[in-house]
């Protein structure tokens, strides 16, 4: 019962902050009905796990997204550099960096955030690593991403 409270809060929050209506009752009204009915349907088809809602997650991963945004503003300006000069030195390679996080979900947040990372995409994700397609050899940096890696690790509440 737990978790499907958490899970229509969340959905409320995550409604009220991408739809931005606050003062029209209909569309207000129209939210809280996609936002019981979406629960509802989770609750029946039974995928209220520790998957599906990590509630655990939750306090760790805010510092989480703060630190991800500011790695997405650094390769941004990386990525600007190359696509603005005048003779790019790309030098797109493909590597594997380790996938420390245990659970689904860390594992997908963890390949997520490469992707979300200009310059880097996740490519295949296996149980222990993950095929990584980076851009330049500035953007393909091993080590980071295995910090990275250790961050999604230390979300879950276990060391990498």
């Amino acid at each position: 019962m737990g978790r499907l409270i958490i899970l229509v809060l969340a959905l409320a929050a995550m409604w009220l902050l991408l739809s931005g209506y606050f003062d029209k009752v209909l569309l207000l009204g129209f939210g809280v009905a996609s936002v019981l009915l979406a629960s509802w349907l989770a609750w029946r088809a039974r995928v209220l796990d520790s998957d599906s809602v990590p509630a655990a997650m939750f306090p760790r991963v805010l510092g989480y997204w703060f630190w991800l945004t500011f790695e997405i503003g650094k390769a941004n300006i990386m990525v600007m550099r190359q696509a603005l000069a005048v003779e790019p030195k790309l030098s797109p390679k493909l590597f594997t960096v380790p996938n420390p996080p245990r659970s689904t979900v860390g594992k997908a947040t963890f390949a997520n955030s490469i992707t979300l990372t200009p310059g880097t995409v996740s490519v295949h994700v296996r149980e222990n690593e993950i095929l990584v397609h980076g851009l330049t050899d500035e953007l393909a940096d091993e080590d980071a991403l295995k910090a990275m890696g250790e961050r999604v690790a230390r979300i879950e509440g276990r060391p990498a």
